[in-house]
């Protein structure tokens, strides 16, 4: 695998970390009846997983470049 590829599932992988404690965050606030901060910290959430698509995207994109090739020669 291509160490572009690997460092996309790493970014992937820390923005989920990311979204995960924001949606923590975000349940802690509505417990609290603060639901403007638990909407920040959703909103925020929502962003990080945007950011961990985009690099699963391209994590995914980096082995059919380098990989597609020999799937297809493989019959998969």
């Amino acid at each position: 695998m291509s160490k572009q590829a690997v460092e996309h599932h790493h970014k992937a992988a820390e923005h989920h970390e990311h979204a995960a404690r924001h949606h923590r965050e975000a349940a802690k606030h509505h417990e609290a009846d603060d639901h403007l901060s638990a909407a920040h910290h959703a909103h925020t959430a929502h962003g990080h997983l945007q950011h961990a698509t985009h690099h699963a995207s391209e994590a995914a994109k980096s082995h059919v470049e380098h990989h597609g090739h020999k799937a297809k020669a493989a019959g998969h």
